[in-house]
């Protein structure tokens, strides 16, 4: 605009409002003038050339009267003018003028009259416009000193802007360089703040600002410069991303992740990580482990930070093991957490990113997607790597040292440790754990075998010594009470561990991972390894009594009762002191006493030993010990297994020796019981050791013979004892012997009834227990095991029981004279020719025999409290002994009439009927066989001939006895030797 208007002064032209100002009223309504009107009349006339002209015309100009023509047509100029091209178009515009003016002038024609007369009134006007045009004249005048004035000083304004801003260009690009010349320091205080990010930033942004300011000499050397920065800044982020190994940070390794993005080495990020979680395993394990062999080993000149792991591991002393291990699980906890959160981390951050975002969101890019799966898989397969690491680092601990002679307890915490840290393996990556089990496996076989050896020879040294004496337990007792039994009670899982199992109420629920219990604080591994002291155990009866008020002596109560029979008084004492019953007895209850039930209405408290007791807590520390490891079930079962054969064996070895009562041939030992004997003999006793002892400690040779001589299993076990490998002796324990004290050859002790109940009730009491614990075993066997299981439990635990038999048989084999009987039978006279009323006096003698017997029996539950399996046992062999005694008397008759046998009927009568009221035991034993034997006197030929082959539980002694007696006196010779050969027939299958 400047321009054009600079040109038209030049060129002498007037503004369109000067010239405008020059023109009379009647020019400024733009009336052609006289040349203008030659020139178009001089023109051809084309009314269509000329109607097209004026359509050409813009629309615009027939707008209004205040539109500015000029200021339009200014302002369509482009910004480049061309001279040639403004004189075309301003032809344009007069032709355009000349047109519309024509036109006007056609128009003003043919208006005339009315022109004229309008003429004198424009005449008037023009009056007042050349007033007015000397008022805008003067007004334009002014106008124009003033825009002169205005225009020069913007244009210097304009100048001067320029200026400044180039000036400030300039200064921003100095500020520029100063600021990276002074990058290094902020980049160091940035690092020091651990603003990784920002220093990985700032030093982009230098980089990139230095490449624009290239061309400035003054930093010229600054890219390489920022280059080595850069390397420095990934070498601390580095170091910085190796300390979240340890203990992870959520800001920190943020930062740490945000640098590495930065840096675009998201990938390399995951690869060192990995690769410092395996030297922090490494190096954590080396620190904890040194830091107590160099403590334990004082001020030795040995060189340990030159060892290997492996060789330091060894080099731990016993008091430090426990100790060690427990910080090596927590240094190595630590290390998995931080891992774990790790993980957490990344996976936070992709639900994150995965979240929905606003429609107008950027699409991440292919890179990102590549990355994010990169680190993904590489966390995955990181934790199946770092936990074998963990692994094998304690594995080398765990057999670095040589656990056989730890103790029990020390060792229990050991597997605890192992235990809870698998249970953090299989949470961690869902890992078995099979280097630690089988580690912890060879440790524990190796120590399960010297413990049990052990136990086993201090087993033997308990029966050895042990008097049988009863051991004072109350009458609630059952092994739960027991400190070893206790973690049963608690209901765990395998994979819990005992340490947690102790803990308080106010544990986190089971069901809650390690790792989110301890995600915050606190550390699975920080069990009291200090010693706690023990439950106490609430099971033994004070001085045999469980409360002081029970100690009152009942029998002022009923000590007139003249009714009650004084041995039944003598039952209700204390079998353990001999004072009163724990609580009072009414006089129905004692006058409804049974004469055979010798258990103390005060208490039925268990009968056991101390040795007894002391095998059942080895039972509870072994089923704790196959608890924690399952793996060595098996051979902890097979373990607990022999702790019983071996104690079955030793009452059976003590107090069952049959050797001349096993001909009775009333099957005192079972065929199961003594394929149980053969087998733990075989299995388990040294029979070279024990007869080597014997020997050395004077045993008769009788004793020997009979060791050799007591069934099949005994030949077969000393054979396999004197032939057998080393390697199976050492599995095996020397038989034990009975102590000096206890003497069971006293008449007035019964034979030592008191010692043999209590020895013999306490294995039934044992195998109780066995019983009571089956399930629990059961769910920890292998199942390709539980035949074993089974089988031990089906053969050797059941027959417990079956001992009683042969074992309470020599009491009363010897308790009862039954040879005088058979001589007094002897003197008796049976071929009597009449009826008798009164029996035979050896029946008295008997009875009374029995009645001193059950008198007897009174004393000892004194001292013994005799259950009723117990007495019923003891009564029904005395009673199948006397009756046995009674047919063999019979036998040995001579002669005998019709009225010896029923004198001998009479006298069997009278000693059922004196008998009832000794004992509850019904039916009588052997009963049947007496009086079946008695009426086979009254026998024909033909019928005694099919008794013959019916009844073979007699002897052919007193078979023949039959023949020979009875028969003799009305058949003939040749239908006795019949009967004697079927008889001999019967008897050749036993020879």
């Amino acid at each position: 605009m400047q321009k054009i208007k600079s040109l038209m002064a030049r060129q002498g032209l007037k503004s369109p409002q000067e010239s405008m100002a020059d023109l009379s009223p009647v020019e400024n309504l733009r009336i052609p003038s006289k040349e203008e009107l030659r020139e178009l009349r001089e023109q051809p006339i084309d009314p269509q050339a000329e109607q097209e002209i004026i359509d050409s015309i813009e629309e615009v100009y027939f707008s209004n009267d205040s539109f500015d023509m000029v200021r339009h047509e200014l302002e369509k100029l482009p910004p480049e003018l061309n001279l040639q091209e403004l004189e075309d178009y301003r032809d344009k515009l007069k032709r355009q003028q000349a047109a519309v003016s024509k036109k006007v002038a056609d128009l003003i024609l043919e208006k005339q009259p009315a022109y004229v007369k309008e003429l004198e009134r424009v005449t008037a006007l023009q009056t007042n416009l050349q007033l007015a045009a000397v008022i805008c004249t003067n007004a334009r005048r002014q106008l124009s000193v003033a825009k002169e004035g205005f225009t020069e000083a913007s244009l210097g304004l304009l100048a001067n802007q320029r200026r400044r801003q180039l000036l400030t260009g300039l200064l921003k690009s100095l500020r520029t360089i100063k600021t990276l010349q002074r990058t290094d320091v902020r980049l160091s205080e940035m690092l020091e703040e651990e603003d990784y990010p920002g220093a990985i930033q700032l030093c982009l942004e230098c980089q990139k600002a230095a490449s624009t300011f290239k061309h400035y000499s003054c930093i010229s050397e600054l890219n390489s410069k920022l280059q080595d920065t850069l390397e420095q800044i990934e070498e601390q982020l580095d170091v910085a991303l190796s300390k979240t190994c340890k203990n992870f940070d959520v800001s920190h390794y943020t930062k740490v992740q945000v640098a590495y993005t930065l840096l675009g080495k998201t990938q390399t990020a995951m690869d060192q990580l990995h690769m410092h979680f395996t030297q922090a395993i490494h190096n954590t394990v080396f620190q904890v482990v040194l830091g107590y062999v160099e403590l334990c080993a004082g001020n030795a000149d040995t060189k340990f930070q030159k060892m290997q792991y492996k060789d330091l591991c060894t080099h731990i002393t016993l008091e430090s093991y426990i100790p060690c291990l427990m910080d090596l699980c927590k240094a190595l906890w630590e290390v998995m957490l931080s891992y774990y959160r790790t993980m957490q981390w990344h996976e936070e951050r992709d639900r994150q990113e995965n979240a929905p975002t606003p429609d107008d969101a950027v699409a991440e890019s292919d890179e990102l997607v590549v990355d994010r799966s990169y680190v993904k898989k590489k966390l995955e397969h990181g934790l199946t790597r770092i936990w074998q690491d963990v692994q094998l680092k304690v594995k080398a601990y765990i057999l670095g040292t040589d656990m056989s002679n730890f103790k029990y307890d020390d060792f229990i915490v050991v597997l605890d440790v192992i235990s809870r840290l698998m249970q953090v393996g299989e949470e961690f990556c869902g890992s078995k754990s099979e280097v630690l089990q089988e580690s912890i496996k060879r440790q524990s076989v190796n120590y399960f075998k010297n413990y049990h050896r052990a136990r086993l020879e201090e087993l033997r040294m308990f029966l050895e010594n042990e008097t049988w004496e009863l051991c004072p337990v109350k009458s609630n007792f059952n092994i739960s009470q027991l400190h070893e039994f206790r973690f049963m009670g608690q209901c765990r899982s395998p994979s819990v561990s005992p340490s947690r199992q102790a803990g308080s109420s106010t544990n986190p629920p089971l069901d809650e991972s390690l790792f989110q219990q301890y995600i915050q604080e606190g550390n699975p591994f920080e069990v009291h390894i200090e010693h706690k002291e023990e439950e106490t155990e609430d099971v033994l009866a004070s001085n045999g009594y469980e409360s002081d008020e029970l100690e009152k002596n009942v029998y002022q109560e009923y000590d007139s009762d003249s009714d009650v029979p004084e041995e039944l008084k003598q039952d209700y004492v204390d079998e353990q002191t001999g004072d009163a019953p724990l609580k009072s007895v009414s006089r129905e209850t004692i006058r409804s006493k049974k004469k055979s039930d010798y258990n103390l209405n005060k208490t039925n408290a268990p009968i056991l030993t101390n040795t007894t007791l002391n095998v059942i807590r080895l039972v509870g520390k072994y089923i704790q010990m196959m608890n924690i490891l399952k793996p060595i079930a098996f051979d902890v079962i097979h373990c607990v297994s022999q702790l019983f054969d071996y104690y079955l064996y030793a009452v059976y070895t003590f107090f069952g020796r049959n050797d001349m009562y096993e001909s009775s041939g009333l099957g005192l030992i079972s065929s199961r019981l003594r394929t149980t004997l053969n087998r733990i003999q075989e299995s388990l006793i040294d029979m070279v050791i024990w007869n080597n002892g014997a020997r050395a400690r004077g045993w008769s040779q009788t004793a020997l013979e009979w060791s050799a001589r007591v069934g099949d299993m005994e030949a077969v076990g000393e054979n396999a004892g004197l032939h057998g490998p080393t390697e199976d002796r050492k599995e095996k324990v020397p038989s034990p012997h009975l102590s000096q004290m206890v003497v069971l050859t006293n008449s007035g002790t019964l034979y030592g009834l008191a010692q043999r109940v209590v020895a013999t009730e306490s294995l039934v009491f044992l195998a109780e227990q066995f019983e009571s614990l089956q399930s629990h075993l059961d769910t920890m066997m292998p199942a390709a095991k539980k035949p074993f299981l089974q089988q031990f439990y089906s053969q050797t635990v059941s027959t417990a029981s079956e001992l009683r038999k042969p074992i309470y048989w020599i009491v009363a084999a010897k308790a009862i004279d039954y040879e005088q009987m058979l001589l007094m039978m002897a003197g008796v006279k049976w071929d009597i020719r009449e009826i008798m009323s009164q029996h035979n006096v050896y029946v008295d003698v008997l009875l009374k025999e029995f009645e001193q017997f059950n008198k007897r029996l009174g004393d000892v539950s004194r001292h013994v409290r005799i259950p009723l399996p117990v007495s019923n046992v003891l009564w029904e062999h005395c009673i199948r002994l006397a009756n046995r005694t009674l047919v063999e008397g019979y036998a040995n008759v001579k002669k005998c009439s019709n009225e010896g046998r029923a004198l001998m009927q009479l006298d069997f009568q009278q000693f059922l009927m004196k008998l009832d009221k000794l004992t509850d035991l019904r039916p009588i034993p052997d009963k049947e066989f007496v009086e079946t034997y008695i009426k086979a006197y009254y026998l024909t030929e033909n019928d005694m001939e099919q008794f013959i082959k019916n009844h073979r539980e007699y002897s052919m002694k007193q078979l023949a006895n039959l023949v020979n007696v009875c028969l003799g006196s009305h058949i003939n010779k040749k239908a006795r030797q019949k009967l004697l050969a079927a008889i001999d027939d019967i008897d050749r299958p036993k020879r």
